[in-house]
């Protein structure tokens, strides 16, 4: 059987057994779910959250990409792109604590533990890590809440703390966490954060941190500089590597025309599915000094000097979900982020998630790398846009959103703009507990204009296709 044939038959015995009646209530309400009360009135609790994303996918790979040293033009595989536990307790009113850990990106190929399977590194038995620590006291009222530790009160967009549970589309366009595994842990910080809401009316919604970053070694490969290409003109910049990282700031503001949303936990909801009128906009920010260093050639001594420079990401959003009719029950979301991101001269980096690949044939290669590997994150302007549509409910089957999205790139290293268009849908089955996501991405492949010269333009020579599935249930 063809691969793409043998795909389809995958999805359509995925949809008949997930479209059984166990699934087919086609809502969330299930209370107070795992909740546990300490008393009687509720106000001391705890709440546990738990969640499986199981992904499989079709992925066209990228130019000359290897799986443990053979040639992969395209694959089928299947892994966790996310297994989490949540769990959140109230001491009482004024008092939070907040524990979030779990597993992500984690396949045949790649994603296991150090040392695990029978020759080292591989798939197997994926490390088991914090993602949210942190506690938190209430000042007064909602108006301000002191929290600190490992947190994900962040800008400087909405996506930046985006809920992983009720995305619109597939999944997060990435780059709205800049630093991801780099200088935080998954799109998270050592800090110490004030939020609350503002107004008589609660309009104003503020989050705001000083954080830690991580400190990268000496020989981190994100803080690599290429002194070939300093020494024919090219600028470049990555991570600084060594000593102690200074201090971040980061906020997010907005203003709240419909609905109040809570801000409880920091995650941000994608989709609502028509239970809320809100309607948003919104500003935030996120800044370190000496976060980067930049090589470049000095002419006056002939040798590559190294500076450090700041990073400044800056981001103006708007966000709406509301019904669209009583009767059918439908809705619209939309939301849409203009992004300035500043990294340093010319920084790029290339993004594959849960890669299905692990290397590549250096004579092959093209600027992404490997797999599915594409340069999301770097300095230059970024607009990212995403719309979905909740068609009217249907008995029995649940309820279908199809959605689009796009991510338009001006980066300083493409000599191209980047342009990654996402369409799909999403299947509710229950709700957001127990969905089923498909997604298409025609994937642009940079190569450089000469070979020979990496320090030259980069450009984009064609898209290559990748199919998802989403399979999620969450408690």
């Amino acid at each position: 059987m063809k691969k793409g044939n043998l795909f389809l038959a995958v999805l359509f015995s995925l949809t008949g057994l997930f479209s059984k009646s166990y699934f087919a209530q086609g809502t969330d309400n299930y209370g107070a779910g795992l909740k546990i009360n300490l008393d009687t009135t509720g106000k001391k609790f705890v709440r546990i959250i738990t969640w499986h994303q199981v992904w499989i996918r079709s992925n066209e790979n990228n130019p000359g990409s290897t799986v443990n040293g053979s040639s992969s033009r395209s694959q089928m595989d299947m892994g966790l792109r996310r297994s989490r536990f949540l769990a959140y307790a109230q001491v009482n009113p004024n008092f939070l604590i907040v524990t979030h850990f779990g597993i992500n990106n984690a396949n045949q190929v790649s994603g296991g533990g150090n040392g695990q399977g029978a020759s080292g590194t591989d798939g197997k038995k994926p490390q088991l890590f914090m993602h949210d620590a942190f506690v938190e006291h209430r000042i007064y009222k909602d108006v301000a809440s002191i929290g600190g530790g490992l947190h994900y009160w962040q800008g400087p967009s909405r996506m930046s703390g985006a809920s992983t549970l009720n995305f619109l589309g597939m999944d997060s366009p990435i780059f709205s966490w800049q630093n991801v595994d780099a200088t935080d842990q998954f799109a998270r910080q050592y800090g110490v954060y004030f939020k609350g809401k503002l107004l008589k009316n609660k309009r104003i919604d503020y989050r705001v941190a000083i954080n830690f970053p991580f400190a990268l070694n000496k020989t981190n490969s994100l803080g690599s500089l290429d002194t070939v290409l300093s020494r024919n003109g090219l600028v470049n910049s990555s991570y600084r590597l060594g000593g102690q990282p200074k201090k971040a700031f980061t906020g997010y503001f907005n203003y709240q025309f419909g609905d109040i949303e809570s801000n409880l936990l920091p995650f941000n909801v994608g989709t609502y599915l028509g239970t809320k009128k809100v309607v948003n906009i919104g500003v935030g920010f996120y800044q370190q000094s000496d976060a980067m260093w930049t090589a470049s050639l000095n002419k006056t001594t002939n040798k590559v000097d190294t500076s450090f420079q700041d990073q400044l990401n800056v981001s103006v959003d708007a966000f709406l979900d509301m019904p669209l009719g009583a009767k059918k029950k439908t809705a619209i979301t939309v939301y849409a982020s203009y992004n300035y991101v500043d990294m340093g001269e010319n920084y790029i980096r290339n993004v594959g998630i849960m890669n299905p690949t692990n290397g590549t044939i250096a004579s092959q290669a093209s600027f992404n790398g490997s797999g599915n590997a594409v340069p999301l994150i770097g300095t230059g302007h970024v607009v990212f846009a995403q719309v979905g549509y909740l068609l009217p409910k249907m008995k029995k089957v649940g309820r279908i959103q199809p959605f689009a999205s796009v991510i338009a790139g001006k980066y300083e290293r493409l000599n191209d703009p980047l342009v990654i268009p996402d369409l799909g849908l999403n299947w509710y089955l229950a709700g957001h507990s127990a969905k089923l996501t498909f997604n298409y991405r025609p994937r642009p492949v940079f190569v450089y204009e000469n070979p020979a010269q990496r320090w030259g333009n980069v450009n984009q020579r064609e898209t290559r296709n990748e199919f998802t599935v989403q399979m999620q249930v969450y408690l």
